[in-house]
């Protein structure tokens, strides 16, 4: 296969792609300084515009969410399996134990912190899978079920898909890592001009919004935790404090780079993950924790089709609607919009892995890890609401930030839980950050692993705005939009992009190993 050129110009004094940088600047702008000088309309206009796409495409989303797990699942099982990214000599430049840190730091990080408690609350008090809503024993299990399915494979098998397709093309193929090189076998050269520079803008514009919904769940977390344990007043001001102070850590991280940088701050968060979850389990409801963690995979798995193709067709438009709409569709275009970001940087850890190994590593480490971790924390929550405390429904009602520290209140060693929890949204906030960061760069910079500092500089500082900006223009509702808006187009490109992916390897396959076997 041909090598794509990296389209590098000098841009601002520094070796970019001028049109994918100028345009994604402009459009970021655009709805910046749109939602700053529009003010509080544009929180109706975000909340008119989410439900709007969510109702008319959220099948699209629900449906593609689980052909890319069947296709993720097919690719390592198939005659593929066996093909190393990199080529047969590779060897994988991170150890296992980095390597899945990485993996469920960029891939999950603030958001599952967000969650893990505030979730699963509001499914147990409404979801539309419940048949019976004074049934207690079976509203906590279809939580926890819901819960597991925005979590789990799906999300992961969206994340392994573009990730190994990208890895692939770079490793194996030789070509630039960006977006546009998995588009190289369906339109040829054309992906050296307009077509790759859209495909590339799409995926920049995509990452930043996506990121930027996960760093304003960060913050809010952040300052609801400095609330709780020092009355810090939560206000968007503070919000905005925070950005600008964490934003300055994870530049940091980014300019020592991805070996001394992101590994180092990937190992602690699971470190500190580790031990927090841990010693949640040791303080709370321990057995039945570890009763309901087999109970959840259980019904996961059982209720796994119904629960991954709920459409909502047959309820007409009302209340469930609304809640797939804010929980589902959300979840799946957040992954979506996601997807370049995680997969850039998946791609750009895995060399020396086989293809099999890729999709198991990716599918089930990470998957098996949230289960717990959502068991743990979802579960002491639930037990609460089983045994008539409902301080935990209170706080998540009145703020979901808030959610997880009235958890640890009802447990001992609540002062040094909340700094550990409040230690782990921080980390989590540099590395998501800093790994987006990384990633733009590439894009930007046409394929290069080695972006100047000043350009890292730059895109760290947009993810801080973008987010500030949004929290600023709509709290939650214009993060939620965001994410939905920019995962919409990229939905488009990842259908054709595994069309592209496919035709690349049986290629691969066929001039590599086909052959080989003939010989023999």
């Amino acid at each position: 296969m041909a090598q794509i050129r990296s389209d590098q110009k000098t841009f601002l004094g520094i070796k970019a792609n001028a049109t994918v940088s100028l345009v994604s600047i402009g459009v970021i702008l655009v709805l910046v300084v749109s939602t700053l000088v529009v003010g509080k309309p544009m929180e109706t206009w975000f909340k008119e515009t989410q439900n709007s796409i969510a109702n008319n495409v959220g099948w699209l989303f629900i449906l593609l969410v689980n052909c890319l797990l069947f296709f993720a699942l097919f690719l390592g099982f198939s005659k593929f399996g066996k093909i190393k990214i990199g080529g047969k000599d590779a060897k994988p430049e991170f150890s296992q134990t980095a390597w899945f840190s990485m993996l469920f730091s960029a891939g999950m990080g603030i958001g599952l912190l967000f969650w893990s408690v505030a979730e699963p609350v509001f499914h147990f008090n409404s979801n539309p899978f419940l048949k019976n809503q004074n049934n207690l024993s079976q509203a906590a299990e279809s939580a926890m079920g819901i819960t597991f399915l925005h979590w789990g494979v799906h999300a992961w098998a969206l994340y392994a898909v573009v990730g190994l397709a990208l890895a692939f093309f770079t490793f194996n193929l030789n070509l630039p890592l960006t977006i546009r090189s998995i588009f190289f076998p369906l339109f040829g050269k054309k992906v050296y001009g307009l077509l790759g520079d859209l495909i590339d803008i799409i995926a920049v514009i995509a990452t930043l919004f996506g990121l930027a919904t996960s760093l304003g769940f960060g913050v809010q977390q952040v300052n609801a935790g400095l609330t709780y344990l020092f009355g810090i007043p939560t206000s968007v001001q503070v919000e905005l404090v925070l950005i600008v102070i964490i934003t300055g850590f994870a530049t940091l991280s980014l300019v020592l780079g991805l070996d001394k940088g992101i590994r180092l701050l990937s190992e602690w968060n699971m470190r500190l993950a580790v031990t927090l979850m841990i010693l949640v389990l040791a303080i709370g409801p321990t057995l039945f924790i570890l009763k309901s963690f087999v109970q959840n995979l259980g019904y996961y798995l059982y209720e796994f089709f119904e629960l991954s193709y709920w459409t909502n067709s047959y309820k007409g438009v009302g209340k469930e609607t609304n809640w797939q709409n804010s929980w589902t569709v959300f979840y799946w275009a957040w992954w979506i919009s996601w997807s370049p970001f995680v997969g850039i940087f998946i791609a750009r850890i895995s060399k020396g892995r086989t293809i099999k190994e890729f999709i198991l590593g990716v599918l089930i480490v990470p998957s098996l890890f949230t289960f717990l971790w959502l068991t743990v924390f979802g579960g002491s929550a639930l037990f609460q609401e089983l045994t008539g405390n409902h301080s935990i429904t209170e706080a998540v009602n009145k703020n979901v930030a808030t959610a997880i520290y009235y958890l640890l209140e009802q447990f001992p060693f609540t002062t040094f839980s909340s700094i550990l929890t409040i230690l782990l949204v921080t980390s989590f906030f540099v590395t998501s950050s800093d790994s987006g960061s990384f990633v733009v760069d590439t894009l930007t910079s046409g394929g290069r692993h080695d972006a100047p500092t000043i350009q890292k500089i730059f895109w760290a500082c947009m993810e801080g705005l973008i987010a500030g900006v949004l929290l600023l223009g709509g709290g939650l509702t214009a993060l939620q939009t965001a994410s939905i808006l920019t995962g919409l187009p990229f939905a488009i490109l990842i259908i054709v992009m595994c069309f592209s992916f496919y035709k690349a390897l049986r290629d691969y396959y066929d001039k590599h190993y086909r052959k080989k076997s003939n010989e023999g």
